[in-house]
């Protein structure tokens, strides 16, 4: 045999001594059952913490929308309540016209009352006045009309209806006239 050929075969023994080795070690990896279990048990931890994680998500979202309802319960009941503090505050401009004070004096401290009630509820008016700007975010514009001087343009010319908030969601936009 030639050097060749001896060479040639050592090379053969290597790469079959090298299978089988790799052979070997995949039947000890695959009948290890510690391995199999260390596997398992990766795959069971990762898919617990991620439930963990989706739960506290949603503990969190429903302890807000909870949160919310409550703040806005009473919504309802608000909204209908605002028509009878715009008679009020009709009433009192008329009386204010006239003579009866005694009158004038009775229907203010019912309305007082009604507006602190309803405050402490978390019913606050929107601050808006004449001249302010206008903001179609917070404003309902009901009509246009032309501004009695230039530095009216495009603001509050008229406040018809007042606007109101309970707790920060607006439940009814003020209704205004703007200038043109």
């Amino acid at each position: 045999m030639s050097q060749k050929d001896k060479n040639k075969d050592v090379a053969v023994d290597e790469v079959l001594n090298a299978q089988e080795q790799r052979t070997s070690e995949e039947k000890n990896d695959k009948s290890n059952p510690l391995v199999e279990l260390q596997s398992e048990l990766d795959t069971e931890k990762d898919r617990y913490l991620r439930l963990f994680a989706e739960f506290e998500n949603y503990k969190k979202r429903t302890s807000r929308e909870r949160i919310e309802l409550f703040k806005t319960a009473s919504q309802g009941v608000m909204v209908s309540l605002l028509p009878v503090m715009d008679d009020f505050d009709r009433a009192l401009k008329e009386m204010e016209k006239g003579d009866a004070d005694g009158l004038l004096k009775g229907v203010k401290l019912i309305s007082n009352k009604l507006r602190e009630t309803l405050r402490a509820k978390g019913l606050e008016p929107i601050g808006t006045k004449q001249g302010d700007v206008f903001d179609a975010e917070i404003h309902d514009a009901v009509t246009q009309i032309p501004a009695p001087d230039k530095k009216m343009k495009g603001k509050v010319i008229d406040v018809l209806e007042k606007g109101y908030t309970l707790g920060e969601k607006v439940i009814r936009y003020p209704k205004v006239v703007i200038g043109q």
